[in-house]
């Protein structure tokens, strides 16, 4: 008598889904990777290559700005024309993009590359979460979704002490352009992996809204170029010239046709890049505020300490890359403990202790600058950092989780992507307005044509700190009228028996 052995599956379901999980956070990690690896080695880039002083600026917007801006076009073509199809064309665009920047042989080819790099993410980034749902459920999907929050800890940990390290080891001479060369290797690897992938598109597929797409990209275009153009060498000590004053207009006057567009396309029952049920709950309004102010701010002062350090006192790019390690992984640690601990028993008020906590290390950042050596390191600062990225995991794990409480299932699509989003314009204009104040600030101690001292870089960097006090306060408000407006409500929780802010 024989017994009957059941035949083993070549590959498990449970191994096939966890190795593909793997493949689409290597894909979100490489975006992240990517936009905070950059502002460490933008300088050096910048004295390479030349160009004024705005141009350090638009190396990080050009790349978020369009990454922004086409985040729900993305999505929407992932629903349309199928998830695994549009993730392995934007991971092409992305790889395409890295090796035109590597290559650029002027500051105007680098920041053209930049925004096909950041379009190219916009079709990655938003097909990872749908496919990520459409292979797991249940307490699997829990834990696949769980896995996202460390994996972007490590990457923003890593990239400033990346950036550092691959532009101070210059190896074969490609001194910051091993900062783009770096992503080949790992979007290659992303997409022949992607095979894992199983194909997943919307059941009801929405059109595409193009003039919306236009209307926002041209709005928030013109919003921000002049915000990062200004130069204070360039005008006069009464402010910005007239064109800035006259595109910026124009811009917000773009971002009104916009919204009045995104409504007119919701009454009369077609697809629009906005779901505008999400404006009735004015609650997620002051969320989409609240996400733009607080990303202005982290992207912004990043940026600020990097220019403090290279351009004053000239600090070399790896000590200068390893100074934002204490904020990279305080963030890293604090988002862990916020929610695994602190958010199922405090609720939103967590939010509350991460903005106090941000406002401190901002206000210790600002005492280290008007004290420290301009001529040298200021070894203080890295413990202001900490208490800054402690402070940015605190707000960002409950902060999500807030502003989505009251969306219903039907928009729950276009309010994450919406978010996302806003996050990243938020970061687009932090560099724009932190950056631009820090040069402005730099600019009043330095004489025209000449080299910025440590003196004007540290007055720059004070500027641009307490600018960053006034828009924590600003973020503040913004989260106290989210909570507000997202009802009294508190309810039990089943788990814990604790009340928990809905």
């Amino acid at each position: 008598m024989t017994t009957e052995v059941p035949a083993k599956p070549p590959v498990t379901a449970y191994r096939w889904r966890w190795a593909a999980l793997a493949t689409l956070l290597i894909a979100e990690a490489m975006n992240l990777l990517d936009t905070t690896i950059t502002p460490v080695a933008a300088p050096v880039i910048r004295a390479d290559l030349g160009g004024p002083e705005s141009d350090i600026q638009w190396y990080g917007a050009a790349y978020t700005l369009p990454f922004a801006v086409l985040l729900i076009t993305g999505g929407r073509l992932g629903d349309i024309a199928g998830r695994k199809r549009i993730f392995r064309i934007g991971v092409v665009g992305f790889v395409l993009g890295s090796l035109a920047c590597a290559l650029a042989p002027s500051a105007g080819m680098l920041i053209t590359a930049r925004a096909v790099q950041g379009a190219a993410a916009a079709l990655v980034i938003p097909q990872t979460i749908g496919m990520i749902r459409g292979m797991f459920d249940g307490a699997e999907l829990a834990r696949a979704m769980g896995s996202i929050g460390p994996v972007m800890g490590l990457a923003a940990v890593c990239g400033p002490v990346l950036g550092g390290v691959l532009t101070h080891a210059d190896v074969l001479g490609s001194s910051w352009r091993a900062v783009f060369l770096v992503n080949i290797p790992l979007g290659i690897g992303v997409l022949l992996a992607s095979s894992l992938l199983r194909e997943d598109r919307s059941a009801h597929r929405p059109r595409l809204d193009l003039p919306g797409t236009a209307l926002a990209v041209l709005g928030i275009g013109l919003t921000v170029f002049p915000l990062i153009q200004s130069d204070l060498n360039e005008t006069d000590t009464a402010g910005w010239p007239t064109a800035n004053w006259a595109i910026l207009v124009a811009g917000l006057a773009v971002l009104v046709a916009f919204g009045h567009h995104q409504r007119h396309r919701s009454r009369r029952g077609r697809s629009a890049l906005v779901e505008a049920g999400l404006f009735r709950n004015r609650g997620f309004s002051a969320a989409l505020a609240a996400s733009t102010l607080f990303f202005a701010v982290v992207n912004g002062l990043t940026l600020v300490v990097v220019l403090q350090l290279e351009l004053g006192p000239g600090i070399d790019v790896l000590p200068a890359g390893l100074t934002l390690l204490p904020w990279s992984g305080a963030m890293a640690v604090s988002s862990w403990i916020a929610g695994s601990r602190l958010v199922p028993r405090y609720g939103s008020r967590v939010m509350f202790a991460g903005l106090t906590a941000l406002l401190l290390g901002a206000a210790a950042a600002i005492a280290v600058y008007a004290t420290g050596p301009a001529t040298a390191f200021p070894w203080l600062l890295p413990a202001a950092l900490a208490v800054c990225g402690l402070g940015q995991g605190l707000f960002a794990v409950p902060y999500f989780t807030t502003a989505l409480h009251r969306v219903r299932p039907h928009e729950t699509g276009s309010a994450a992507g919406l978010l996302n989003a806003v996050q990243q314009l938020g970061g687009t204009l932090g560099i724009a307005l932190l950056g631009t104040v820090f040069f402005h600030g730099a600019g009043s101690g330095t004489a025209s044509g000449t080299a910025m001292s440590g003196d004007a870089a540290l007055t720059g960097a004070q500027y641009a700190f307490w600018w960053a006090l006034a828009l924590i306060a600003a973020t503040g408000a913004a989260a106290a009228f989210m909570t507000g407006s997202a009802g009294s409500g508190r309810r039990r929780s089943k788990r814990t028996g604790r009340d928990v802010a809905r």
